[in-house]
């Protein structure tokens, strides 16, 4: 994309845009001359920012629209519609025109929804049932992850950016909130706050809390926070500090740290126990960076000095860890190896062999007897029953790019 200063973007007569390319919908990417426009495929709810960007123009030129929603310097703004919709964004410069069509669709009725954070797509919506495609929302930014708050609403952030975005269902409506910088995962009460740790700020890792009214209040946590573990009866939640071999645990009604228990090297993805007397905290080395690789460690949190109780046997890669409750098994994925540990909880032994899944499975997921697996590598998600450890029909389902978590609504 040109240098913001060397760029218009206006929008321009629509008369002349008419001449230019008819009144006909269009459905790809189309140029005169070398100018082209790209806009992430799939279909966008209302409110969302895609990013339009353009390739083979140097100088100014501008970018307009045929059809309903609005440009917002870079970004088309979709518009709020009762029926699918396209609308030609054009863009021209002295010596070229060049346009693409985007699809807005209505927001989905409240049911059965799965949303999966996606790095390069925003938070892509699918049937829980039928895993259909529902629509997009684009926060023109990266999430990384996605939760859903108490009344069906969900949440995400902009892993590279500040902002934290609450897109209400009943009413559809978007909140934007600033000063939660980088962040990684996310976890939400029962009263509706939302907790993100912070990757970065000003070279530490943080835990910032956004109440319902919108108030943000931050800690430092450590060096690079990563994952959440959220205590809601105790009012605790733990942080893992990738790069300090730590965990936080927060008050999180006063926000500050409690104390900071020792971990394994590189503490990434973590888990806790119903009770909340466990916590499951897997070490994201690999065989090239420690022998052997990674493994993961049971850390003891009903003792006044919570410490490692257990590990497993080492494993490749390991990334994201689930805890099922009902079945006292810990699921782990390994990013290098293309499969799920499944472990018994107890012992932190295999409880069968491996769950072979889709390339590079990042943050799994366990809810409504399901166990839901975001493949980054192959822009799918796969499906296991909790029961039976079968793969669910019709799964793995795709989805939008690089996907890295899953959250569900019943």
């Amino acid at each position: 994309m040109p240098d913001s200063n060397a760029r218009m973007l206006t929008r321009v007569s629509a008369l002349a845009l008419l001449f230019l390319l008819g009144t006909a919908p269009h459905r790809a990417p189309q140029t005169i001359g070398t100018f082209r426009l790209h806009v992430p495929a799939g279909s966008y709810f209302a409110g969302s920012r895609v990013r339009v960007a353009a390739e083979g123009v140097s100088g100014p030129y501008s970018l307009a629209i045929l059809g309903p929603g609005s440009i917002d310097r870079d970004a088309f703004v979709a518009p709020f519609v009762n029926r699918p919709v396209w609308t030609t964004v054009v863009g021209a410069s002295s010596s070229a025109v060049a346009y693409a069509a985007i699809r807005t669709v209505p927001p989905p009725a409240s049911g059965h929804v799965i949303a999966v954070a996606t790095y390069r797509g925003g938070i892509a919506l699918h049937d829980e049932r039928t895993f259909a495609p529902l629509g997009n929302f684009a926060i023109l930014g990266a999430p990384a992850d996605v939760t859903f708050l108490p009344n069906g609403s969900f949440v995400t952030s902009d892993t590279d950016g500040d902002t934290l975005t609450r897109i209400g269902r009943r009413p559809w409506s978007i909140t934007n909130v600033s000063g939660v910088d980088s962040g990684n995962e996310i976890a939400a009460d029962a009263a509706g706050n939302v907790f993100v740790s912070d990757r970065d700020i000003q070279g530490q890792g943080a835990l910032t809390r956004v109440t319902p009214d919108g108030t943000v209040t931050r800690v430092t946590t450590g060096v690079t926070a990563e994952g959440i573990a959220l205590d809601s009866v105790r009012h605790i939640a733990y942080v893992s500090n990738v790069n300090d071999k730590s965990i936080a645990a927060v008050d999180t009604q006063s926000m500050r740290v409690l104390q900071k228990i020792p971990a394994p090297e590189r503490p990434f993805g973590i888990a806790l126990d119903e009770r909340g007397r466990r916590l499951y905290v897997v070490s994201n080395v690999s065989p090239s960076m420690t022998p052997g690789g990674g493994f993961v460690a049971e850390i003891a949190l009903d003792t006044s000095a919570p410490h490692v109780v257990m590990r497993s046997a080492n494993l490749k890669f390991p990334l994201g860890v689930a805890f099922d409750a009902r079945t006292r098994r810990v699921f782990v994925t390994d990013e290098a190896a293309d499969v799920v540990y499944v472990l018994n909880a107890a012992t932190l032994r295999p409880a069968r062999t491996p769950l072979q899944t889709c390339s590079t499975p990042w943050r799994p997921r366990v809810s409504g007897g399901r166990l839901y697996v975001p493949c980054a590598g192959e822009d799918r998600v796969d499906v296991f029953s909790l029961a039976s450890l079968s793969r669910v029909r019709g799964a793995p389902f795709p989805t939008s790019g690089y996907p890295l978590s899953v959250a569900t609504w019943h």
